[in-house]
């Protein structure tokens, strides 16, 4: 790979599989180092090259996740394409672990012991050997782990080559900034699923504009477009319109259109297609047709009403949706169902607005599966514009993170209660993310629940539960009156592991019965809960939260695409529960249980 086109994407992967290695092989310490350096290396984009550029290794190391040896690592991979001693790993090793390891249930000593019996190197060398029923033969495996391989392998694929959005959204930003520094562009931004917040993208659709009938500049535009660093091959380029392949293995396409014609181009390009369609109907009904070139007036006694063509000029979406006597439904609702009707009816709600969370309520540190400690998420938190935060670290059933015994969870306690002493202006609540048991009970005892101020409950084991039998453990746990929030409430892992199997309309039943919120996860690889539900949690009057489950101080950008998801689902302010201060929020709860006030 050129250097030019490096990407962190490849230094992500690089000290995922780094950190996969050693584990195989035993080493103490240092896989964990390269994870948190993968995670990095993924949430902090152009930072981290344009970090390196100002000051070499001695600037990486101030970055997170980032020490001394990894630092070298990345100098040396931006000044030679190359990381030698992964070189070294690699030829030992020969196996795509960053693929494999999308997969449900393929772990680095999965991993390791495929390749040992049956040199499986890659995805397709694991399809052959599951269809084939070899894996089922080996030492430790059996019918169900074969099954349970395949499963996520069908899962995987069955995506189809989405990526995520929360790491796609980072680059398509790049991308818009440069190319709307091109002379002559008025406007560039994407479009497509990308602004209709979908939790993950097939492809990277974006729109420029020109003066009117300018090809130069349009020329322009497609050159600045396919020279882009982050382009690897031109599939396409004409005169207003280029597709080409990224680095990152995602196809990116440009439609430049001249200025007047924005407003109807946005429209179109960003769909979805039931929504368009409804909308072309819709115009149809009002003596207008839509298209992407603009709206017309339609002709009557063989005359249109404004001249030779009848278009009429719309720069702006909004203009386009007035026209026709509607407001405008925002990108994230328009997917062919209500938001028609609703818009034209003037009932749209107004939804939560980006940047409305005021406080992160699932937050991992050190003291089990994060990576920093309690003071250092909340500095980063405050950082990112919140006034509080709660730690919800892992109970003890997840033993393997170190999971937390009802006795370390007071020692963290009292740990937060003296660091609240010592912050101003903003405050760290004392929770945690308690396991439910497969039977319904949870992995704390009620006498430390009660001494906390925010309790989040999850699912992380017995995923196979039947509906019923899921459905049951899940609202039981709710019943517990110290509980206030169901944390990712399906468990789900978008490509990686399958939602498991609930009764959503009981399980929101329960949550207004128990005066119980549930969570959006804003992780992208949660993203949980989906927009549907969101939505029919809103119906209900079921409180919702929006928190990015940040096992790092980069993950608080996670936040506004759960907040994409909470608007999605229809949600306004009132309905997102931590959209409240500190002070409101304790009142609010306290309504439900008093709270401890400090660990003594």
């Amino acid at each position: 790979m050129k250097v030019a086109i490096a990407t962190n994407r490849e230094l992500a992967r690089i000290f995922f599989e780094m950190a996969a290695i050693d584990e195989m092989n035993g080493i103490p310490f240092k896989p964990r180092a390269y994870e948190l350096a993968s995670e990095s290396m993924a949430a902090l984009g152009d930072e981290v090259n344009a970090t390196w550029k100002r000051g070499g290794v001695k600037a990486l190391k101030d970055l997170p996740g980032i020490g001394q040896s990894i630092a070298e690592k990345i100098d040396e991979y931006f000044r030679t394409g190359r990381v030698k001693e992964y070189d070294a790993m690699k030829k030992k090793f020969p196996v795509d672990i960053w693929a494999l390891s999308k997969i449900e249930g393929m772990g680095p000593k999965t991993i390791r012991d495929l390749y040992k019996h049956l040199k499986i190197r890659s995805l397709k060398d694991l399809e052959r050997a599951l269809k084939s029923h070899k894996v089922r033969m080996l030492p430790r495996f059996g019918v169900q782990s074969e099954e349970k391989l395949a499963r996520g392998l069908s899962m995987m694929q069955h995506a189809g080559g989405r990526m995520l959005l929360g790491y796609v959204l980072p680059l398509a930003d790049r991308i818009v900034e440069r190319l709307g520094k091109t002379p002559g562009v008025k406007h560039c931004v994407y479009a497509g699923s990308i602004r209709r917040r979908k939790e993950t993208v097939g492809d990277i659709d974006l729109l420029a504009t020109t003066e009117l009938s300018s090809r130069a500049q349009q020329g322009n535009v497609m050159r600045t477009f396919v020279s882009l660093p982050e382009v690897v091959s031109v599939h396409e380029q004409g005169k207003t319109r280029a597709s080409v392949r990224l680095s990152n293995g995602m196809d990116a396409d440009l439609r430049v259109v001249p200025d007047a014609a924005y407003g109807a181009a946005l429209q179109y390009f960003t769909g979805d297609k039931r929504h368009n369609v409804m909308l072309r109907e819709f115009a149809l009904s009002k003596g207008y047709t839509l298209s992407e070139y603009g709206l017309f007036r339609r002709a009557r006694r063989g005359k249109t009403a404004t001249g030779k063509t009848g278009l009429i000029v719309c720069k702006t979406e909004d203009e386009i949706y007035k026209r026709l006597g509607m407001d405008t439904p925002p990108p994230e609702i328009r997917i062919g169902e209500d938001e028609i009707d609703a818009a034209r009816d003037h009932r749209l709600p107004n939804l939560i607005h980006y940047g409305s969370v005021r406080g992160d309520l699932q937050v991992q540190t050190s003291w089990t599966d994060g990576s920093a400690s309690i003071e250092e998420m909340a500095k980063a938190a405050k950082k990112h514009g919140l006034s509080y935060l709660a730690v919800t670290d892992h109970t003890r059933a997840l033993a393997f993170i170190n999971g937390l015994d009802d006795k370390g969870v007071i020692r963290q306690g009292k740990a937060i209660d003296a660091l609240n002493t010592k912050l101003t202006g903003f405050r760290v609540l004392k929770g945690t993310e308690c396991d439910i048991h497969a039977d319904g009970t949870l992995d704390l005892k009620d006498e430390t629940l009660v001494r906390l101020d925010w309790v989040g409950i999850s699912v992380h084991s017995a995923f196979r539960q039947s509906r019923a039998a899921q459905t049951a453990r899940v609202v039981a746990a709710m019943s517990n009156p110290n509980v206030d929030c169901l944390f990712h409430p399906t468990a789900g892992l978008i490509g990686k592991r399958e939602p498991i199997d609930l009764d959503m309309d009981a399980v929101i039943a329960a949550a207004k019965k128990y005066r119980v919120a549930l969570e959006i996860d804003a992780y992208p690889e949660r993203s949980d809960l989906s927009a549907i539900h969101a939505r029919a949690a809103v119906r209900a009057g079921v409180m919702l939260v929006v928190d990015s489950d940040a096992h790092a101080p980069e993950h608080f950008d996670f936040l506004p695409l759960g907040e994409a998801i909470a608007r999605r689902g229809w949600a306004t302010k009132k309905d997102v529960l931590n959209t409240k201060s500190a002070k409101d929020l304790m009142a609010w709860l306290e309504k439900k249980r008093p709270r401890g006030s400090v660990f003594t």
